[in-house]
This record gives C-alpha cells, sequence and structure tokens, in this order.
C-alpha cells in the first residue's frame, strides 16, 4: 500500500467475488455483484446462474460498493464503455474478469478505431474503455483494438491493475485532465499504434495533458509501441513510476508513410513551454528503444532518477539536459547506449555508471538477455523475476534489480 491506495492483486478480487457470490453462485444480501457473460442476456438480474449480456448495462447499473464480474470470452464492441458514475473512498465500484478468465473487450468495430489520416477522435469516443469517473477498480481485462485502450479523464483514486492494453489504434492507456491518487499496476501495454497520425502520439502509458499528484505507476511494462513506452507530456504534477520496463518503442512496424514516432522509453516532460514537473522514476528499465532512455524532454522540473538502467538505446540512455533544468540521478547504470548520459550544467549526477569510470558494455553485466523479464507474470501479476539481467559484474549498487 503506498499512498492509502489499495493495491487489489487477482487473488483478492478471486477472494472478493468468492465472498460477493457465496457458495450458491448468486449475489449475497450483503453485497451487489452483477456478473456479465457472452451468452448473457440485459434484462436479467445479473446474477451467475443469469447473467447480463453487455459490461455496459452492468456499469449503467452498478453503485458505490458494487462489483462487476465479467465471464471469459470475447466481448466485441459496437459502443465504447463509457463509465460516468463514480463510487466513494471507501465503497469503490469493481470490474473485474471472473476468477481470473480470460476477457477480452475488443474495439475494432468502433468507427473511432478507424479515424482517417490527419482526422481527430472526438473526446467521448476515446478508448474503448472511456472513463471521466472516480474509485473504481479495474482488474483482469485485456482491451484490444480501440480507438485508445483505457482513456481516463478528470479521475480520481481509481486503481487499475493486472491489464493489458494492445494493438490499439492510439496509446494503450491514457490518464489526463485533473486526475489525481490514480494506482495504475502491473500493466502490459504493447503494439499500439495511429495510423491518422503515422506514428506520432501512440503510446503504451500516457499520463498527460493535465495535473493531480499522487499518481503511480508501478510494475507496467510498455515495448514496442509506435511512439514512446511512457509519456508525460505536458502534465504539470509528480508522477512516480518504479519497477517498470520500456522496451522496443518507436520502430516503424506498421510501415507508416512520413513515419512520426518519437521512440523513448519513458518520456518524462514536454510542452511549449514544458512545465516544471518532478517526476520521480526508480528501479526501472528501458532498452533497445529507437530513441533515448529515459529522457526530461524538456522538462526542466526536479526530476530524480534513481536505480534505473539503460541498454543498447540507439539515442541516450540518461538524457537530462534541458537548459536550466535541476534532475538529479544516482546510481543509474547506461550499458551500450548510444550516449550513456547528456547533463546539463545544473543536473546532479552521483554514484552513476558514468561517474565511476572505466568502459561499461555487455560484458560488464551478467546478463544482456532480457527473455525473463519479458516472459509471463507471477501468479499475482507481478513482473517476472530477472536477477541476472543487466546487473554489473563487479558488485557495483547501481541500475535496477528485478
Amino acid at each position: 500500500m503506498r499512498g492509502n491506495t489499495a493495491i487489489w492483486t487477482a487473488a483478492v478480487v478471486s477472494a472478493a467475488l468468492t465472498a460477493a457470490l457465496g457458495t450458491a453462485g448468486e449475489a449475497s444480501a450483503a453485497t451487489k455483484t452483477l456478473v456479465v457473460a457472452v451468452d448473457g442476456d440485459d434484462a436479467a438480474p445479473g446474477t451467475l446462474t443469469r447473467p447480463l449480456r453487455t459490461i455496459q448495462k452492468a456499469v449503467d447499473l452498478a453503485a458505490p460498493g458494487d462489483t462487476i464480474a465479467v465471464r471469459g470470452g470475447t466481448y466485441a464492441l459496437t459502443d465504447n464503455i463509457t463509465i460516468a458514475t463514480s463510487g466513494t473512498a471507501s465503497q469503490p465500484i469493481t470490474l473485474t474478469s471472473y476468477r481470473g478468465e480470460r476477457v477480452v473487450v475488443d474495439g475494432e468495430q468502433l468507427p473511432a478505431s478507424h479515424t482517417p489520416v490527419g482526422g481527430s477522435i472526438p473526446r467521448a469516443e476515446r478508448g474503448a474503455i472511456h472513463q471521466e469517473a472516480s474509485y473504481w477498480r479495474i482488474s483482469g481485462l485485456e482491451i484490444v483494438n480501440g480507438p485508445y485502450g483505457v482513456y481516463c479523464d478528470g479521475c480520481d483514486g481509481n486503481v487499475f491493475s493486472h491489464l493489458s492494453t494492445h494493438d490499439n489504434y492510439e496509446s494503450g492507456f491514457q490518464l489526463q485532465g485533473a486526475s489525481s491518487g490514480n494506482l495504475i499496476l502491473n500493466l502490459d501495454s504493447y503494439l499500439n499504434r495511429d495510423p491518422r497520425k503515422n506514428g506520432e502520439s501512440a503510446d503504451g502509458l500516457a499520463v498527460k495533458e493535465g495535473s493531480g499528484t499522487g499518481n503511480v505507476v508501478r510494475g507496467a511494462r510498455l515495448w514496442n509501441n509506435v511512439d514512446d513506452g511512457f509519456d508525460a507530456w505536458k502534465f504539470t504534477s509528480p508522477i512516480l513510476i518504479e519497477n517498470s520496463v520500456a522496451y522496443g518503442n518507436g520502430f516503424n512496424r506498421w510501415n507508416f508513410p512520413d513515419f512520426a514516432g518519437d521512440g523513448n522509453g519513458f518520456k518524462l516532460g514536454g510542452g511549449t513551454p514544458a512545465p516544471a514537473a518532478a517526476h520521480t522514476v526508480r528501479g526501472s528499465v528501458a532498452f533497445e528503444n529507437a530513441a533515448h532512455g529515459f529522457t526530461d524532454n524538456g522538462n526542466p522540473g526536479a526530476l530524480a532518477l534513481s536505480h534505473d538502467s539503460a541498454y543498447a538505446n540507439a539515442g541516450t540512455g540518461f538524457d537530462a539536459d534541458v537548459s536550466g533544468g535541476t534532475a538529479t540521478l544516482g546510481a543509474d547504470l547506461s550499458v551500450a547506449d548510444g550516449k550513456a548520459a547528456a547533463l546539463g550544467s545544473s543536473t546532479v549526477s552521483k554514484g552513476n555508471s558514468w561517474d565511476l569510470g572505466g568502459t561499461w558494455n555487455a560484458s560488464s553485466v551478467l546478463s544482456t538477455n532480457p527473455a525473463p523479464l519479458t516472459g509471463p507474470r507471477a501468479a499475482d501479476g507481478s513482473l517476472p523475476s530477472a536477477p541476472s539481467f543487466l546487473v554489473p559484474r563487479n558488485g557495483a549498487d547501481i541500475g535496477a534489480r528485478f
């Protein structure tokens, strides 16, 4: 638990469902659990034996404290799922897969998924899941082919856990607007692209164009997206990112003409002018991205990067050279990047690999093989163990550990 925000794992959700549904398989008197199934009926009461048909119907019926349990299957949308009713801090609303069953929310049929080149997506149509509400717990869903996967604007106190957002036609997950106290936990977001912009803006995860304190990203893997892995463009408040991974971003896998993808692992700001936001990144790794591993992108704020690793990025491992920038880098590791670090006159750099001297290359670490880290997650949704990946052979306490 961090910042009084509860972390709901798959095991916790399963236990909650068991308590709510009871041994008879129906909702207990103490809670209202709405069950959804691909063979259900929206005129049904939403019990395990008589489930609803659409997630939207369950969302419309849900009140603070309720749980929506979605049975396995593919839910092909003809209109996006719109979440407009908030829970409360003490009674959040839960939307989750039923006992770990595979639930796929497919936005391929949504008109906004196929916005033409140069077109814009109307705000209400952004996201296979479009949320403008607070105090939800959303977990265990796979969201594909949407005009954004999850789009949350003006959202407070939510927990998004163990989601997979991939092959969407914009960013896999975007949080923006006045949004505070949200936890994005154990997100996998990959192969998101934006044909309408030739790769200019589809990131794995974007927390951008807004403000709000207490937003945390933990345990994310963001890979092979057309633009950046993580993007904090024009977000004015501090974001905490920890134990996260970004790789393979910014390559034109879709043969877009006039390709415009940036290709940073973690982009920590931007705008004209870029706001000064004191984002923190720790225990994270960026590798094999088309541009930089970690970049301030013009953010002059008090960025804090510690125990992070960059490997084989085409640009700079750690780019923190904006004029007047006040970033602090400590115990970070760069191996085989185009350039280890770019530092401004006000950047504080202490105990990093480039400060320690010597040559830092593939032979300087126990392993450069990312396969363990990119494999299946643990049962609780956490990242798999990769105890040798980018760990210095000389025992130096620098870089991330997995």
